[in-house]
């Protein structure tokens, strides 16, 4: 008989590249079980996604009530759940007062993209390199270069990459008079946990005004209090025309959101539309994240533990972690050897954590983590990373599992 840790796969988690060997069957706060019964501490959120953990009572409460009230209502109609969540997020993102709900970040990308081609007649885009925004073409073009870029070739025309901080490279991509939007995230969560300038960022939404081009960010993965900020260009007092987001908004439950200007102007008639975005089940469960975070002061403590664990890191793994990058309780690891290395190891620890790269260790742990917890897993890295291994003889975590996200 198999080990129950390391059952065989289901013919779904077969194909899937990322598989880490583990089936999940129940979670609690910040902790995940196995089908055996095993506790893990979850560091990944499932991506950031669980920005409350698993099966938080207010959330769990919100959907059972929407769910024996009204699931389905398409935007033809009113809906005070939706209304309801349209009111917040307009407070939460002044001055910006319009919003398209959808599914998912690569959705919200796509609305911005499409948005901005309609608000200023022009096609070209402008995103970074180490960036990511989605897999959908638009979103996909954005962000993909290299091999990957030619496999899914032909991409859409007019979308160029410049390295961040290269203002001479910028200046000239939008002295061709095409680019309509320059897109950028506040952290490379899939790069790599890069935070980029506060000062570089400022530069590029000024450079993009003054281009007459449009100035989004992409918080998918920053917004909602994971880096200590609501949302983490408010770290740069940024004003950008466009604000995406997804992932942790819901509190598990797909949903993503563009937020926008209204004198942007409104979508043409059958332009553009979400069969699913905006339904009441997911403003419940989105309305119920915003009232725990604030409720529970959460976006503050994901800025002090996240301090903490940051600083617990640098000064216990010593020069065997070249950097720990990040802000609020969203960190990245620079490390010697392969993440997926160290991170089957902590998963054997019981502990599940993310890579960035094939080097990069990333930590999304969800908001209400204890601190004792994140001093646990702390240590647990921290021995990980300063004891000897063999690489050779050391399973994978996965194929490629820091790049999991952004894999088929």
């Amino acid at each position: 008989m198999s080990s129950p840790t390391a059952a065989a796969p289901s013919v779904h988690d077969a194909g899937f590249a990322g598989f880490r060997g583990l089936e999940l069957v129940r979670g609690e706060g910040p902790w995940v079980f196995d089908a055996t019964g095993r506790r893990y501490l979850d560091a990944t959120s499932m991506y950031g996604v669980a920005l409350l953990g698993h099966s938080h009572p207010a959330l769990t409460e919100a959907l059972a009530h929407q769910a024996a009230t009204l699931m389905s209502c398409f935007s033809s109609y009113a809906n005070d759940r939706r209304n309801a969540l349209l009111n917040r997020l307009a407070e939460l993102l002044e001055p910006l007062d319009r919003f398209f709900l959808c599914n998912s970040g690569t959705e919200a990308v796509e609305a911005a993209l499409k948005l901005a081609r309609l608000a200023t007649g022009r096609p070209g885009v402008v995103s970074f390199s180490r960036g990511f925004h989605g897999r959908t073409f638009g979103s996909a073009s954005a962000t993909v270069r290299g091999t990957q870029r030619d496999q899914l070739a032909p991409l859409l025309e007019g979308f160029r990459q410049v390295r961040p901080g290269d203002h001479a490279a910028l200046a000239a991509e939008l002295r061709r008079g095409d680019v309509g939007l320059v897109l950028t995230e506040v952290v490379q969560g899939e790069g790599g946990v890069y935070p980029l300038d506060g000062d570089d960022l400022r530069a590029v939404q000024q450079a993009a005004r003054e281009a007459g081009a449009l100035f989004a960010v992409d918080e998918v993965q920053t917004g909602v209090g994971r880096t200590g900020r609501w949302f983490g260009y408010r770290h740069h007092d940024l004003d950008p025309d466009f604000v995406t987001l997804a992932k942790g908004l819901g509190g598990g439950v797909p949903i993503g959101a563009v937020a926008f200007r209204s004198s942007l102007g409104r979508w043409p008639a059958g332009t553009h539309g979400s069969t699913f975005g905006g339904n009441p089940l997911a403003c419940a469960a989105a309305l119920a994240t915003l009232d725990v975070v604030t409720r529970e002061g959460l976006v503050e403590v994901a800025a002090r533990r996240g301090e903490r664990l940051r600083q617990r890191l640098r000064a216990g793994c010593g020069d065997r972690v070249r950097e720990v990058r990040g802000v609020g309780l969203m960190l990245g690891l620079d490390l010697e050897g392969a993440s997926a290395t160290t991170q089957r190891r902590l998963q054997d620890r019981g502990f599940l954590v993310l890579g960035a790269g094939p080097r990069t260790l990333r930590l999304l742990p969800p908001l209400i983590t204890p601190e004792a917890e994140l001093d646990r897993l702390a240590d647990a890295i921290i021995d990980v990373v300063t004891e000897p291994v063999d690489e050779a003889h050391t399973a994978p975590a996965a194929t490629h599992p820091g790049t999991a996200e952004q894999q088929a």
